[in-house]
């Protein structure tokens, strides 16, 4: 069974779709963990609607105070069963044939710890690469929405005092444990534009524009997490 943990605060009228994309996989053996991280908005009415078309296979828990994604996700995956995890934002539509192809290459390569696909971000397309570990400590270029081995996760995978790059972290921490990922060449899911990724700049901005706050806010993340994992 798949575990699909999805963090959410005030992400309702794009949730709806999310919902959908899940209801419409071609791989059914799935459970839900919505943690509901203090929302303000219309959430729970969606929620309640897609619970009668889910039926027993969505749980809704909340937080008493709002917490942020990575501790959501934790929370999340506490409460989950499955033994593949994979952590999906509310802004992201899964693509029909998602969960079956990333479980299908799990299944055929039982040296990774877990497989990931490219996406699709407004219009701009992020490919991905092929797995290599001396890349992965150089940068982050692999999406938090993959299918994990539960056997491969520690008890708590997301670091909470993280407030960027949490995603760099978790596989950075993986790759200490011998985990490596494998990589789906095929775009399996899309973002909506507004959430989280809107802080997205292209490349040459931060190679050319090192003035610009969102860049300086993002070498700022990078360093913390080389510091944390003791990379040059």
């Amino acid at each position: 069974m798949i575990s699909i943990i999805i963090p959410l605060y005030n992400q309702a009228k794009k949730f709806d779709k999310c919902l959908e994309s899940i209801l419409k996989q071609t791989y059914s053996n799935y459970e839900i963990i919505i943690v509901n991280d203090r929302s303000s908005d219309c959430l729970s009415k969606i929620v309640e609607k897609y619970k009668k078309e889910f039926g027993i296979k969505v749980a809704f828990i909340h937080n008493s105070i709002n917490h942020g994604a990575p501790y959501s996700r934790n929370k999340g995956f506490l409460k989950s069963k499955g033994e593949y995890v994979i952590f999906c934002d509310a802004d992201l539509e899964l693509y029909p044939d998602a969960l079956e192809i990333m479980q299908n290459e799990l299944n055929n390569h039982k040296e990774a710890a877990y497989a990931y696909p490219g996406h699709i971000f407004g219009h701009k397309k992020f490919a991905s690469f092929e797995f290599n570990e001396e890349r992965l400590k150089q940068m982050p270029y692999i999406h938090s929405t993959a299918l994990i081995r539960r056997e491969c996760l520690p008890a708590l995978p997301w670091d909470e005092d993280l407030k960027r790059l949490q995603d760099w972290d978790l596989w950075l921490s993986l790759l200490e444990k011998g985990h490596k990922g494998y990589w789906i060449n095929k775009i399996l899911f899309k973002v909506q534009p507004g959430g989280t990724m809107s802080n997205w700049l292209p490349s040459f901005a931060y190679k050319f524009l090192p003035f610009l706050p969102r860049v300086k806010k993002y070498k700022e993340a990078v360093q913390i997490i080389k510091d944390k994992h003791k990379l040059s």
